[in-house]
């Protein structure tokens, strides 16, 4: 039997956390650990795991690790630990998939689809000149796209902050039409009663969903602001797992989830976060702002999973100004996006082969990436 011998943590650009861990068998599997702008400390809590609960251990044995890193530690969940564990549990399965000759997806039931749909990033941190940049996406291939919706938001903010985001989806719904669907991200920037205001503003030009009204500490409020739009509602980037997303659920108040691979417990959790989704008629729309690991992870996930209904992906997005997804791997075209879709790989494990050498090459360069602390006009500290 295959046991884990090995494991390396590499830091590189522009933001990112990649997994390395080799069996005893040759096998190397490649996942992506990282809470964007903590890297330092998921990266601690994966030398933790891995020496405590992992190294000599059988590979194949991936619920029970599971289970162990989860259930071992007397304190539990949370964004750093369940990085930890998301990119622990994605290496083993890239293993699994290479031992067994099989892409992921067809070890947890086999494919739902053959290619699933990408949405591409539009404007930036604070969004402007969107129209014009929509139509250039559209226009290379993209049939749906997402944009925040506003920069700071007051906790109860004047009236040009709502005229603000609703000129800016009018001009992008102008620009490219009612084919195109507009994802619109509220990023956890904005107050219940701005919520309120904003979906009942924005609903004339049929966004696909808003994303993340509030902050996933403030979801008690969803089911009063879905009562005022007929907007769908999409959550989950800030949650991490199935236990988080249990109250929203039996909430009703929400439409499609966004749990992230590289935070919500990996293939594992997120496959069992779906299959909870699907009984509560919630689409899945995986957040992935990340790495080629965590989109392959994505990937694996979307193919078997019959609730799946849109991916994130970060080529080209504004947080990748020194590396993009494309470039750590040795064949770029797994990722190749065909009339707005990615399709399903066929490829053993993840489905990627990632250029080890390009990798340690990024790894000596200094990764410090870290979110911009934003203030209001009085100084206070203002939601990112």
């Amino acid at each position: 039997m295959e046991r884990i011998t090995d494991y390396e943590l590499f830091e590189v650009p522009p933001r990112w956390l990649f997994l390395r861990i080799e069996t005893t068998g040759g096998t190397v599997g490649w996942g992506e650990p990282i809470v964007e702008g903590r890297s330092h400390t998921v990266k601690a809590a994966v030398e933790e795991l891995m020496e405590n609960y992992l190294l000599d251990r059988p590979v194949d044995r991936i619920e029970d690790h599971w289970q162990t890193m989860y259930r071992g530690g007397f304190y539990r969940g949370g964004p750093v630990l369940m990085s930890a564990i998301a990119g622990i549990d994605q290496a083993l399965w890239d293993i699994k998939g290479k031992r067994f000759d099989a892409p992921v997806y067809e070890l947890l039931g086999g494919s739902a689809r053959d290619r699933i749909r990408v949405y591409q990033w539009i404007g930036g941190d604070r969004p402007s000149k969107v129209a014009d940049e929509a139509k250039r996406k559209v226009n290379a291939g993209f049939s749906a796209l997402k944009m925040n919706a506003t920069e700071e938001v007051e906790r109860v903010d004047n009236p040009a902050t709502v005229r603000d985001a609703v000129t800016r989806l009018q001009s992008v719904r102008d620009a490219v039409g009612d084919d195109i669907d507009i994802g619109v991200d509220f990023h956890g920037r904005v107050t219940k009663p701005m919520a309120k205001r904003l979906a009942k503003a924005l609903e004339p030009y049929d966004p696909l969903f808003i994303e993340e009204p509030v902050l996933p500490e403030h979801n008690d409020s969803l089911p009063e602001i879905a009562a005022h739009t007929t907007i769908p509602i999409a959550t989950g980037e800030r949650m991490y797992s199935r236990w988080d997303f249990k109250e929203v659920f039996e909430s009703g108040a929400v439409d499609v989830i966004q749990p992230d691979l590289s935070h919500a417990g990996g293939i594992t959790e997120v496959k069992k976060i779906a299959s909870m989704a699907e009984a509560y008629d919630v689409a899945l729309a995986p957040h992935c702002p990340l790495g080629p690991i965590a989109l392959a992870s994505c990937i694996q996930i979307d193919a078997c999973t019959p609730n799946a209904l849109i991916q994130e992906q970060s080529l080209n997005i504004h947080y990748n100004e020194t590396s993009d997804v494309l470039d750590y791997l040795a064949d770029p075209s797994v990722f190749e996006f065909e009339d707005g879709y990615v399709s399903v790989p066929t490829t053993p494990g993840l489905g990627i082969e990632i250029d080890e050498s390009y990798v340690r090459e990024q790894a000596e360069k200094d990764v410090n990436w870290h979110n911009p602390v934003w203030r209001h006009d009085d100084g206070s500290v203002a939601e990112w």
